[in-house]
């Protein structure tokens, strides 16, 4: 994490006059970045303890003796996007392929549209009907995509996002927590398969890479 010094050159009167919004301005800047980044390290935090407790970790008893952490790259609020968030109250469910013969029932709730490396993206956000009638859900979206790091940094089946449901038009889409799905870690789940719609034409260089076990 770099900190950056900012210096501030007067000449004149503008010394006396006490010109400080420049100085809280870049402040208040800062500030917001380090709370990103500090929400990204916590997010981490948190996936590693569920990693290592054995009532909620996917991972076979095997791998998790002597597990430690997750391989995160490193936090980075580029993969921050704010997304326009255009909502489709007419979409019909339909049922998205999963890792084994179980469908999971989905309703496209939204496309977000966003800028990323320079090119336009979209991906379709959707919601699980059943799952949102359990206490805890009622706001809950999923978010799967793939992108170009698959198969080499990251998993080869892409990655997931949890969502909530944004008040207004736009919603905030942090990279930094996409996370893989259980079926990387553990055979024995069964996963959404990502919808072609949802592939990225860039690296998402953010989140969880791919699993490679310690079995020493």
């Amino acid at each position: 994490m770099r900190f950056y010094t900012f210096i501030l050159i007067c000449f004149f009167l503008s010394c006396k006059q006490g010109k400080k919004y420049h100085d809280l301005s870049l402040r208040k800047s800062n500030d917001v970045q380090v709370d990103a980044i500090q929400d990204i390290l916590d997010f981490q935090n948190e996936l590693n303890k569920e990693f290592k407790d054995p009532e909620t970790s996917p991972l076979p008893d095997r791998y998790r003796k002597n597990f430690e952490s997750l391989d995160f790259f490193a936090p980075d609020t580029n993969f921050i996007v704010h997304a326009k968030f255009i909502r489709t109250p007419d979409a019909v469910p339909f049922l998205m392929p999963t890792t084994t013969d179980r469908k999971s029932k989905e309703v496209v709730y939204g496309i977000a549209h966003f800028m990323l490396d320079g090119k336009r993206q979209q991906l379709e956000i959707y919601q699980n009907p059943e799952l949102m009638l359990q206490e805890g859900y009622e706001d809950y979206l999923f978010l799967p995509f793939t992108d170009k790091t698959n198969g080499e940094e990251t998993y080869t089946g892409g990655r997931y996002i949890d969502l909530r449901i944004p008040r207004g038009d736009n919603i905030k889409i942090d990279f930094n927590r996409a996370y893989n799905p259980y079926c990387a870690y553990n055979k024995k789940y069964s996963c959404p398969i990502v919808p072609g719609i949802n592939a990225l034409s860039t690296q998402i260089l953010a989140g969880v890479k791919a699993f490679e076990p310690d079995t020493e």
